[in-house]
């Protein structure tokens, strides 16, 4: 499976799709939103290149209303910085970026439009120009010209790996990601690629990003050094054992399960750190880890939890799926994941846990 080309949210704006299904993703962004603030301020007073032009890139933006969500807020903050230092309005370039596989149709057809109503309206007649661009590729490879970009922020995006590690097919083939069955040498491939392909991102925005730009990266992680923790692991644990009922249900080939792995790897603060000062080229300004639960997939209405954590899943692995196993399985694996979701969320309290860091490029 080549992940660059099978690897995307849901499109489209239907029931399944990730623009319905992504409201933990925006309650994340909403919770890092001091730290994003803190760095655009800090780059806004120490970088004298952005006086005419501002240039930001939000990597692995997905299709939906947290696409430009970030965008837009940081547009306001220096808005705002602008004023209060009397100084003139630079240009701004947005500059979004995910995957070919992206519905990038949906942003320029429909958030677009909105978008700019709502920066005409917040700006009125003082508004400065905006320039928003689709930048399909992989963030693990060079996208932007060199000392190009000032800020930089992706959120639920990192974890994904640019590949299935190798050799995991055959030392995990009772999991579909690393969990409490993984044999060692399996997560010591996931960690390995994820080391491989954080570095490689690291190298790649040091080019990119001018001296004094920043970034802030918020991952789905976890807080133990434990990489098959339950706290990181549990979500595709249980999606695992959806696949096992229809496997002996007959409706699978268990050779199709056993060969079935995420390109996913969820870091620990530690991990994250670790891999900032190797690489060498940016200054960690913040790091922390928070928890958002699993219920806020949704709208927290009483009796809807499982029902929208299997839907907020779907949108995000359905592709991945059905590549795999093909389309017909996916509605009876999704009442099954629900059924057990149902089961497991009224026993246990579980969640999600983030970890944003906010760097910035040394000089």
């Amino acid at each position: 499976m080549e992940v660059v080309q099978v690897l995307r949210m849901n499109g489209g704006l239907g029931d399944t799709s990730y623009a319905t299904n992504s409201l933990v993703q925006r309650k994340v962004i909403s919770m890092t939103k001091p730290i994003t603030e803190e760095a655009i301020t800090q780059v806004y007073r120490s970088v004298d290149a952005i006086a005419n032009r501002f240039c930001i890139a939000e990597l692995g933006c997905s299709s939906g209303p947290n696409t430009l969500a970030v965008a837009a807020e940081l547009l306001s903050i220096v808005h705002q910085l602008s004023r209060s230092h009397g100084r003139q309005l630079p240009e701004f370039q947005i500059l979004l970026n995910d995957l070919p596989g992206n519905d990038f149709n949906s942003i320029f057809h429909s958030l677009l439009p909105q978008f700019r109503a709502e920066l005409n309206q917040q700006m009125g007649s003082k508004s400065a120009p905006c320039f928003v661009y689709g930048v399909p590729g992989s963030f693990y490879g060079r996208l932007f010209a060199a000392n190009s970009l000032h800020f930089v922020h992706s959120s639920y995006s990192l974890m994904w790996l640019s590949k299935v590690p190798e050799g995991v097919e055959e030392w995990n083939k009772e999991e579909i990601y690393i969990g409490s069955k993984s044999m060692a040498p399996a997560i010591n491939a996931y960690y390995n690629q994820f080391r491989v392909d954080f570095d490689t991102f690291l190298k790649c925005r040091s080019e990119e990003v001018v001296g004094g730009g920043a970034m802030v990266l918020t991952i789905l992680g976890r807080k133990s050094e434990n990489a098959a923790s339950k706290e990181c692991c549990y979500i595709w644990e249980l999606l695992a054992l959806s696949l096992k009922e229809m496997v002996s249900e007959g409706a699978i080939e268990e050779e199709k399960l056993h060969s079935f792995n995420i390109p996913q790897y969820t870091p620990s603060p530690a991990e994250v750190k670790r891999s900032v000062e190797e690489e060498g080229s940016f200054a960690i300004s913040r790091l922390e880890a928070t928890e958002i639960r699993w219920a806020d997939c949704g709208s927290g209405e009483s009796g809807y939890e499982s029902y929208d954590v299997a839907k907020c899943m779907r949108s995000v692995a359905e592709p991945l799926l059905v590549e795999h196993f093909g389309e017909s399985i996916i509605d009876e694996l999704f009442v099954k994941y629900q059924r057990i979701l149902t089961d497991r969320m009224s026993k246990e309290e579980t969640k999600f846990v983030n970890v944003t860091v906010s760097l910035i490029r040394r000089g």
